[in-house]
């Protein structure tokens, strides 16, 4: 039997098996049917699509298990069908030539070369995998080299910029949310996710709550005297009955396309640029560091599990470098 055609064989096998059988006799039941497989000459009768699709299939359940998010499982899908798509060829017979032609015609558009590089990292992760689990024989991202990225400085939010913010706020809410975003850190999905509910006001003063971030992980946030004061005041103000923490004008939860719809119109009010959500996370982390808390520390308080991540979010201050220059050299 051709392997293409085994491989789809068995995906599609396992599939319908999944419903009859327990799981610890899955792998015994798969065991038999490739022995049995071995023994017989068959035509491949399943199409390139198919195929691709099967092994495409195979990879995501995998990040699913793995407990990768939906979203990040779904942006893979996006990404590797349309290169697929593109290419037109069997996914075995794929070359690093057809993924460095896309990659090219990718910059020839105008897409950014971040944009690129992050998409060349779907590509080896998808690939490597394959080769790993003995689904193709090469592997074309292994001559895929790195592509590099020019270094922008990043920025963030000064004091000014907060106090700017603050007093061209349309409303009490608004407030609320800049001050949240900018005590917590938080990631915008996280914020927009939560409900009333979850907020922990502390008579002694202290404000904190439990976020769901990647990977469904869970993490204790803790908010600033000013945001849990705003955010109470704001609470308090409430007429409706929505669960969430934050609604929109029509009293429903809202939603991260929202925030930044209402950052994009404050930016011009304030005269601050490039007001986003995930400045005020690179803004935490900054002040942070700079104020002394290990970089541990600040890791878990944005949620990453590697201090690398997190290094890339502080944005060092060229008079402390010099400060510390001079007082070490």
């Amino acid at each position: 039997m051709a392997i293409d055609a085994k491989i789809s064989f068995m995906y599609q096998a396992e599939k319908r098996l999944a419903t009859e059988i327990t799981v610890s006799n899955m792998a015994k039941v798969m065991t038999i049917i490739a022995d049995v497989l071995e023994n017989f000459t068959m035509e491949e009768t399943s199409s390139r699509d198919d195929l691709n699709e099967d092994l495409l299939d195979c990879y995501l359940d995998a990040l699913k298990v793995q407990g990768r998010s939906d979203k990040t499982i779904e942006r893979y899908r996006y990404i590797i069908t349309k290169m697929m798509n593109q290419i037109g060829v069997s996914t075995r017979k794929i070359t690093v030539y057809h993924l460095r032609n896309y990659l090219a015609e990718m910059q020839k558009r105008g897409v950014a070369d971040t944009t690129t590089e992050g998409i060349r990292q779907v590509f080896s992760a998808y690939f490597n995998w394959l080769q790993r689990e003995s689904l193709i024989e090469k592997n074309p991202t292994s001559n895929l080299g790195v592509i590099k990225c020019a270094k922008r400085k990043k920025k963030v939010f000064s004091d000014v910029d907060m106090e700017n913010m603050n007093t061209n706020c349309k409303s009490l809410r608004d407030r609320a949310i800049i001050a949240f975003l900018a005590s917590t850190g938080c990631r915008i999905s996280e914020a927009m996710a939560l409900n009333r509910k979850d907020l922990i006001f502390y008579d002694i003063g202290g404000t904190e709550c439990v976020v769901h971030g990647k990977g469904n992980k869970e993490r204790t946030v803790f908010v600033s005297d000013v945001a849990g004061m705003l955010l109470k005041k704001y609470l308090e103000g409430r007429t409706d009955d929505c669960d969430a923490l934050f609604v929109n004008r029509y009293n429903q939860r809202m939603h991260p396309g929202g925030v930044r719809e209402m950052m994009a119109d404050l930016a011009k009010r304030a005269g601050v640029d490039h007001i986003h959500p995930h400045k005020f996370r690179r803004t935490l982390a900054t002040e942070l560091a700079r104020h002394g808390m290990p970089i541990q520390d600040v890791a878990r308080v944005l949620g990453h599990d590697k201090i690398d991540t997190t290094m890339k979010y502080i944005v060092p201050n060229i008079d402390d470098i010099k400060n510390n220059y001079r007082k070490f050299a």
